[in-house]
């Protein structure tokens, strides 16, 4: 624990003006990131009488070593500058929200020449219209199954539409009216995409028109006689005003909105969103957080819509923004948020009327999700506690290892040696953290020795890192601005675990030592028995088949062998997409697919003459001439085979792409079921 008084900035350091400041611990990692309208002010409030300060902000100050601290212009730009430290430092004390599920949205690729409706999780791309979040997908489905009949765009994916394209026939959405079908040219690209507009028209709100417009085509066509069209658009009126129906008028005036609502505790805070488009819920969100810093609802309501519009521009940040409590100062927020929708943002708390009624629902689902979420908690918390105590116990820890780092070694007969390290902190994964390694120091199968050479790697980089920090140092040596972020292998575990039993302990303790290393403990786990061997012993720790220690090392384990086998499974896959082209110097991707392109296949290519070669683009004659010689050097290519049927399938169907991402043409898995199983007990 340090004395804040040890690394206090001096008088008069510190600038009166606007700006962003960082919080670093004794090994450099930022825990902490503020943004201040007065710096001075500010950074005095940390250094004060202990007594004095929030428990919170007391750990966070007597955890830190240092502070630093940059000046901007404007509080707008702290704001922004602020939300970029949070995203890329991810320090352990600011307010972090940790979205309660991966919630799907309706994504439109307006990117593409034939724009795709699709579900779609996880990080939002450019160019790509999203609606939602949805709490299902399946609801998701349901409402594009719907809107297919008056909008039919195209679902499928870029292999179906390719495949389509080739053989000239559309899928079976196509043939019963639920897609236009671009892929054969029933409609062109400018008509498709019309199409798509509409769609994403209907789903932000303006329902009106087109009920309007389908209701006036079905009255013309029934005064024509045409009563089988008129009979498909009263349908298709049916089906919109059946999706519209699953999301229920809330705000008049077609309102677009986003309500967020808070419901917090001394310790923990949930936030709900709901977003409203056209005057209906559209989508809603939950996140919860620990309250790692002493915060105001005012605070947290900021943090909020940090998380909520950092990534988003344009018509993603709604008109009106309504609140259950005002950041201060609130006008740097919604300058902000302005600028983020190029528009004017009216951020305010509902008083009255409609909008107040729909926060106090807004309200009562954060109050819901902070109780949902503290029940899961308790018994959460009580296990990783419980399980870190029994591992502490059973390896005579002096205390519970917060961190943990266990590695794991994967080949295929030797071929494709790689490792994995995965760290789990207070019992949970943190993939961020994840790391593979490729052995380099020998060839062949040595599971000892590879284990020997990743850990010496990996604790060889952590001293590097600390020797940078200026910890061995006579005099004071910082890390720059560009270099300020703690590197890979910065953070040191308090246990190192090893997939397998004496002699890969051995061979890690050995590295340890050898680098001088003695204050991190090191254990594996064997499979066959699930024992727990440490370095020196003869005989290993045996815990009890219900011990929450044993599960919480077994899943640490697990993890380790998952991560590894998918790494190796993937470099194997990678050799096996190798081609000969790839050894022709100077003859790049865009080259290499041209040349695939031109011939249509590699077997074309490789009966091909040198003057052939030549009429490629790009291609001279002592580049052909070369390629020449490389499929003149290369053994022939292994048949293609079709792992769903067995079948050989003939090089001129299969087209081995130059591009990374096409398939490999070689089975990564044996057909028959007997080697199969024997490929599974080789790898490792």
């Amino acid at each position: 624990m340090a004395d804040p008084s040890s690394y206090r900035p001096k008088p008069g350091q510190i600038p009166d003006s606007p700006g962003v400041y960082r919080f670093r611990d004794e090994h450099r990692r930022v825990i902490y990131v503020g943004k201040a309208k007065s710096l001075r002010q500010r950074l005095a409030s940390y250094f004060q009488d202990l007594s004095n300060l929030h428990p919170r902000t007391r750990t966070m100050v007597t955890t830190a070593a240092s502070v630093e601290w940059t000046v901007v212009s404007t509080e707008v730009e702290a704001l922004q500058l602020e939300y970029s430290w949070i995203k890329e430092y991810d320090p352990r004390f600011n307010v972090k929200y940790r979205d309660d599920k991966s919630y799907p949205y309706l994504a439109v690729t307006m990117n593409e020449l034939f724009p795709r409706v699709q579900v779609m999780r996880g990080q939002k791309k450019k160019g790509v219209r999203y609606f939602g979040p949805y709490g299902h997908a399946w609801a998701i489905r349901d409402t594009v199954d719907l809107l297919l009949r008056v909008f039919p765009v195209r679902t499928c994916s870029a292999g179906v539409f390719r495949n389509a394209e080739r053989t000239g026939r559309p899928c079976l959405l196509g043939y019963i009216g639920k897609c236009s079908a671009p892929c054969v040219g029933r409609v062109t690209p400018e008509e498709h995409r019309e199409l798509a507009e509409e769609f994403c028209d209907f789903m932000t709100g303006r329902t009106g028109t087109y009920i309007r417009r389908l209701e006036r085509q079905m009255t013309d066509a029934a005064e024509d006689m045409e009563y089988e069209r008129a009979g498909r658009l009263r349908d298709d009126i049916g089906a919109l005003k059946k999706a519209m129906e699953k999301s229920a008028v809330v705000l008049a005036d077609a309102t677009d909105a986003d309500l967020i609502a808070l419901a917090e505790d001394e310790l923990e805070a949930a936030v709900q969103i709901f977003h409203v488009r056209g005057g209906r819920v559209r989508g809603q969100r939950g996140w919860v957080t620990d309250k790692v810093e002493a915060v105001t609802t005012g605070d947290l309501v900021e943090h909020a819509l940090q998380q909520l519009y950092g990534e988003e521009t344009g018509d993603s940040v709604p008109k009106e923004v309504l609140v259950p409590a005002l950041p201060d100062p609130v006008e740097p927020v919604q300058e902000w948020l302005t600028e983020r929708r190029g528009s004017n943002v009216s951020l305010r708390i509902p008083q009255r009327g409609d909008k107040k009624a729909l926060m106090e629902t807004v309200e009562r689902n954060a109050l819901h999700t902070l109780a949902l979420h503290k029940t899961k908690r308790a018994s959460d918390l009580t296990t990783r506690s419980r399980a870190l105590e029994e591992i502490a116990e059973a390896l005579d820890l002096d205390s519970a290892p917060l961190r943990i780092e266990c590695y794991d070694i994967s080949h295929l007969q030797g071929d494709d040696v790689v490792a994995s390290m995965v760290v789990f902190e207070d019992g949970l994964a943190r993939k961020s953290e994840y790391r593979r390694f490729q052995i380099k120091g020998f060839e062949g199968q040595d599971d000892v020795r590879s284990m020997h050479e990743v850990i010496t790697r990996r604790f060889r980089r952590y001293l590097g890192e600390k020797e940078k920090t200026g910890e061995w140092a006579d005099g004071e040596v910082g890390l720059t601005e560009e270099d300020g972020r703690p590197k890979r292998f910065a953070y040191p575990p308090q246990l190192v675990v090893v997939d397998g039993g004496k002699p890969q302990v051995a061979a890690a303790r050995r590295a340890l030592d050898e680098l001088g290393i003695d204050d991190i403990a090191v254990c594996g786990l064997a499979k066959r028995l699930e024992e727990v061997w440490l370095p020196g012993d003869d005989d290993p720790v045996v815990l009890p088949r219900t011990s929450e220690g044993l599960y919480l090392l077994q899943r640490v384990r697990d993890e380790a062998h998952r991560f590894a086998i998918t790494y190796q499974r993937t470099k194997r896959a990678r050799r096996f997409r190798a081609s000969p082209l790839d050894d022709v110097p100077g003859l790049g991707e865009t080259r290499k697919q041209a040349l695939i392109k031109h011939f249509g296949s590699v077997k074309k290519l490789r009966s091909a003459t040198i003057d052939q070669i030549c009429e490629v683009p790009g291609i001279g004659r002592k580049t052909a001439e070369s390629i020449a010689v490389a499929f003149a050097q290369a053994a022939p290519a292994a048949p293609a085979v079709n792992t769903a049927t067995g079948e050989i399938m003939e090089d001129e169907d299969h087209v081995e792409d130059a591009a990374p991402e096409t398939t490999a043409g070689v089975a990564e898995e044996p057909v028959s079921a007997g080697a199969s199983d024997e490929r599974r007990g080789q790898e490792r």
